[in-house]
């Protein structure tokens, strides 16, 4: 697993050991960011189900502002300031469920990406983040999943819809 482009291009991340965690192939990581690619620098960007963090340290390789980590895996927490401090960069990471997380904050994010673990129902947290208002008014939420999974969040509209692979991305913006 490696940063694909950016200031920290080709740096390679430590990952887990074993399939536990299933991170976002390279070829659809650089696909993602390819479309999100005038949206990145300058933006915060929230890395809900952070796993390894290697889509939240994209974007900061990439420009984003600021990017936050949740995680409700401690060993993931571990791991993603591992990588942080692999690249010399600092982020907030917060160990959390990625629901109560939405519940109870108030910061407001250009991109939100998502990747629950596969056949894990997120309409919960899809739903909350659109009650709270996580994203801003011209944000864009990216929801990765498997073939055969549908969610229809109320309060956001899916604008496309991207697969690589097992993995779809689901891109949702608020409704207007």
């Amino acid at each position: 697993m490696r940063i694909i482009a950016g200031k920290y291009r080709g740096k390679v991340l430590a990952e887990f050991k074993g399939s536990d965690i299933r991170p976002t192939a390279d070829r659809a990581k650089e696909a993602l960011f390819n479309i999100l690619q005038l949206k990145t620098p300058d933006s915060e960007f929230l890395d809900l189900y952070a796993g390894t963090g290697s889509i939240g340290i994209e974007a900061l390789s990439r420009g984003a502002k600021c990017v936050k980590f949740v995680d409700n895996s401690k060993s993931s927490v571990d791991l993603i300031k591992k990588n942080l401090s692999s690249i010399k960069e600092t982020a907030e990471v917060v160990f959390s469920d990625a629901l109560t997380y939405a519940n109870t904050t108030s910061d407001k994010f250009d991109i939100i990406f998502l990747d629950p673990p596969y056949a894990q129902d997120a309409c919960d947290l899809l739903n909350a983040i659109a009650e709270n208002k996580l994203l801003k008014d011209d944000g864009v939420l990216i929801y990765e999943h498997t073939k055969g999974e549908k969610s229809e969040p109320k309060g956001l509209k899916k604008s496309d819809t991207r697969i690589y692979g097992i993995a779809v991305f689901d891109f949702y913006r608020y409704e207007e």
